[in-house]
């Protein structure tokens, strides 16, 4: 096992004896109601778990995935994403003695992480924070992390009925299961060409697809999907993602509709509110949204870097 003491802070791989230490680091952490906080998985995804440990404490934890990969066939500005989720207990958010060597660990392991990627494209290692997180923004901005974007996350609460939309009658609404190897690269495809700077990739579709109820909503014309969205369960609440709609058919009403059948979906099984994220540069949709009764909850902001 890799193993770093620094004067007496211990960094290592998370492990199963962690999780106690790990829960009591959480109730700390969220004692600041806005913080961006991954769970661990999966035994299989702890490779990708670092803590740091004193006095028979965690007071830290750090995690890397990679989020998007970029296949063949596009324009050299685009990139494979890792991102990564570094957190304290809230008495050491401004201690780079606790902060450095973790973060010296998750970025070794982001490098074993790109050696996995495609060379085709580079790397940028990145971290996604609330606004509010000021103190932990400001120690990846002090690392030369350059900004990228942000998104807000916007809620819908059911204060009022969800009215009746209707397509036009050469459309065609269904719930897609994309259950066989052939739809999964159907809309692989299509998420490629509607996101190409970040595809979902068939592990995260695999992933999404195990969401408690989790289900696809697809608009066809003669057969071919022409707009779309996931949604799944996540606490009490609806989750809706990937809303899309081929660029041929934008402004007739389908992403519309398709969220409104969203809606539908997750009052209809008594979940208390429905929730999405959208680029704040995004105005088309971040007005189709508010138009649609969602409200903004809080702005995360993404920050990257190239990895070496």
């Amino acid at each position: 096992m890799n193993t770093t003491t620094y004067e007496g802070l211990i960094v290592r791989p998370f492990q199963q004896s962690d999780l106690p230490l790990l829960g009591e680091l959480y109730e700390n952490i969220m004692q600041c109601e806005d913080t961006v906080f991954w769970w661990v998985g999966e035994p299989a995804n702890w490779s990708n778990v670092y803590g740091a440990f004193a006095n028979g404490k965690m007071l830290a934890k750090g995690q890397v995935d990679i989020v998007s990969t970029i296949t063949s066939g596009f324009v050299s500005e685009h990139y494979h994403a890792i991102y990564l989720n570094l957190k304290t207990v809230v008495e050491c958010q401004s201690h780079d003695e606790v902060l450095n060597p973790l973060y010296l660990s998750l970025l070794a392991r982001a490098k074993q992480l790109k050696a996995t990627l495609p060379t085709t494209y580079p790397t940028m290692l990145c971290v996604g924070n609330y606004a509010t997180e000021t103190e932990n923004n400001a120690f990846f901005q002090n690392k030369q992390y350059r900004y990228l974007n942000s998104q807000f996350h916007m809620i819908h609460h059911f204060v009022s009925p969800l009215p009746d939309i209707l397509l036009p009658e050469e459309l065609e609404f269904q719930h897609w299961s994309i259950s066989t190897l052939a739809e999964q690269q159907q809309y692989l495809e299509i998420d490629k060409s509607i996101w190409p700077e970040a595809p979902i990739g068939l592990e995260q579709l695999n992933e999404n697809q195990q969401q408690p109820l989790w289900t696809s909503m697809v608009v066809r014309h003669q057969g071919q999907p022409i707009g779309g969205l996931m949604v799944w369960k996540e606490d009490d609440e609806g989750v809706i993602e990937d809303v899309w709609v081929h660029p041929h058919w934008r402004k007739r009403g389908i992403a519309r509709y398709l969220l409104t059948q969203a809606l539908h979906y997750i009052q209809h099984h008594h979940l208390s509110a429905a929730t999405l994220t959208v680029l704040t540069n995004n105005t088309n949709a971040l007005s189709l949204y508010q138009s649609a009764g969602f409200e903004i909850e809080k702005e995360e902001v993404r920050y990257g870097i190239l990895l070496d």
